[in-house]
């Protein structure tokens, strides 16, 4: 039997929760909570705090997601943003591209953030918005000491920030170098920008001043996004997608995030009885992995914006898919499953807030691929997300490439409920890893008994969608030889190699007591507090 040992304590607390990958942003949340605001006040105040503190990963220059439980009712945000007017296939075609660039101005996408933190806050919250962003513009404006891990992250990113803005990174950098570990830090300008949208809300940023920069920067570089395209953007509520495992329903944003590979992937693996055999075990990961590789296919096939390529969901989600899926897989060899035309992989930032009326947030923030396109505008302190790259070219693809049409996201929030009350609030980071562990947190909780600082804990593997490799964490070496023989191709990575396995948070909601339970993930700098 193959046993690990946690190494941190699960936090418990009667009234409210917060868990986040940065310290001074989860008590940011917890300020709000104190103050007075409820679940979705604090879990707003959280992101725009760590938009300051941890900017390498997210910001109000890129999109987030939500489900919000507001005590009835289950609600699905997508604040994610749609591509310029001008950018079209033939367009690309003409400048001599045949795909969406990674870098620069032209994957930049509308920045959903800002307008999905605001229809958060006017429909549920009981706070001002100014008083939501207040922590926020406080460490901007007085500063911060930079946490190790981001430290890393912000180092590791700064040739594109010179590469695109310069060699002060457009404010992120000092002569090319990025901040270190506990340095303090101080962004001014982004200070500025969440001041404007703490007075005026979202056309503060969609409209006038800070809308005319950010159309400039980027068509100075190349691109083609306008103030119009700014000022037409909206959020949209949306109704959650979900399946049940083992009598539990766990929900997703539909696409076009790819939440749909995870419940996927537990629709097929709802058919083994994996709580039979032990965690960590060859036979236990092998299946797993074959359910998430039939995740990957069918999610990759059809994830797209649904206002131009609706998935068939109803199909898709049905127990007799998820049967008929699971009868493909082999008990002791891989399965192959065609590549796809693109690889997510992310910096993002995951939080998840529960308050003392049980009010539930799951909320997640990014800015894409490390601090995004690389393109900051400069006198606003906003870094620019690329999330245009993870469009298709071909033109036959759901998720082809289209003015206005928002592309294939990575980003996902997770709840889980039981006998119709949330029983999880939770999501893990990290571009591909997602899916993937939302459904290794899950079944490690409901299969194995884990509690959630435990089940973060837990060494974890990954599959890459686009080449098949499963990569396993040090405490999964142990399986490496005998899944090497079932035919997957196997890399074992290095301890200081935990970033690729993501980075999650936890809230349960223990149903016999009523109270409290958060972890978070060592992967990451943050932590659990509550009160």
């Amino acid at each position: 039997m193959y046993e690990f040992h946690s190494r941190r304590s699960v936090v418990m607390a009667p009234q409210g929760a917060v868990a986040t990958s940065q310290p001074l942003a989860a008590q940011a949340g917890l300020r709000v909570l104190l103050a007075g605001g409820n679940a979705v006040d604090a879990a707003v105040a959280t992101a725009a705090v760590l938009n300051v503190v941890e900017p390498v990963s997210t910001g109000i220059g890129g999109d987030m997601f939500a489900l919000i439980w507001d005590g009835r009712q289950l609600h699905a945000l997508n604040g994610s943003g749609r591509a310029p007017a001008a950018l079209t296939l033939d367009w690309l075609e003409a400048q001599g591209l045949n795909r969406v660039p990674t870098f620069g101005p032209l994957p930049v996408t509308v920045p959903g953030a800002v307008d999905g933190w605001c229809e958060a806050v006017e429909r549920f919250g009981r706070l001002p918005l100014a008083a939501v962003l207040a922590p926020a513009i406080e460490y901007a404006e007085r500063g911060f000491p930079v946490s190790p891990l981001i430290a890393h992250g912000w180092a590791a990113n700064a040739l594109k920030l010179v590469e695109h803005s310069g060699p002060d990174g457009g404010g992120y950098l000092v002569d090319g170098q990025a901040p270190q570990a506990g340095e303090v830090w101080r962004q001014p300008a982004l200070g500025r920008a969440l001041r404007a949208i703490a007075e005026g809300g979202r056309d503060a940023f969609y409209r006038g001043p800070m809308a005319r920069a950010i159309a400039e920067t980027l068509q100075a570089a190349g691109g083609v996004m306008t103030e119009a395209d700014l000022a037409a953007h909206t959020s949209t509520w949306e109704e959650p997608i979900s399946v049940t495992y083992r009598g539990v329903r766990l929900y997703e944003t539909p696409p076009n995030g790819q939440g749909l590979a995870a419940l996927i992937a537990l629709s097929v693996a709802e058919g083994w009885d994996l709580g039979s055999g032990d965690f960590g075990s060859v036979a236990t990961t092998h299946h797993l992995i074959e359910a998430m590789r039939i995740g990957w296919a069918d999610a990759l096939a059809y994830v797209a914006d649904p206002h131009f390529a609706p998935a068939p969901l109803e199909q898709l989600l049905s127990p007799a898919y998820g049967a008929r899926r699971r009868g493909e897989v082999q008990a002791q060899r891989s399965s192959t499953y065609p590549a796809a035309t693109f690889s997510p992989a992310s910096d993002t930032v995951y939080l998840t807030v529960v308050d003392a009326d049980r009010m539930a947030v799951s909320f997640i923030n990014s800015n894409y691929m490390g601090i995004g396109s690389g393109l900051v505008v400069r006198d606003w302190g906003i870094a620019l997300q690329n999330r245009g790259a993870l469009f298709s070219a071909e033109p036959s693809h759901p998720n082809m490439v289209a003015p206005g049409k928002r592309p294939y996201h990575t980003i996902i929030p997770a709840m889980a409920f039981r006998d119709g009350q949330p029983w999880l609030s939770y999501g893990v980071m990290g571009g591909y890893m997602q899916p993937q562990g939302h459904v290794q947190v899950l079944t490690n909780i409901v299969d194995f008994g884990m509690d959630p600082q435990t089940a973060l804990d837990a060494p974890r593997w990954s599959v890459d969608p686009l080449t098949g490799e499963v990569t396993l964490e040090p405490g999964l070496a142990h399986v490496a030889d005998d899944l090497t023989r079932f035919g997957h191709t196997v890399r074992l990575t290095e301890p200081h190699q935990a970033f690729l396995y993501g980075g999650g948070q936890v809230i349960m909601i223990d149903p016999a007591t009523g109270m409290l339970h958060a972890g978070s993930d060592p992967r990451k700098d943050g932590c659990a507090v509550g009160y």
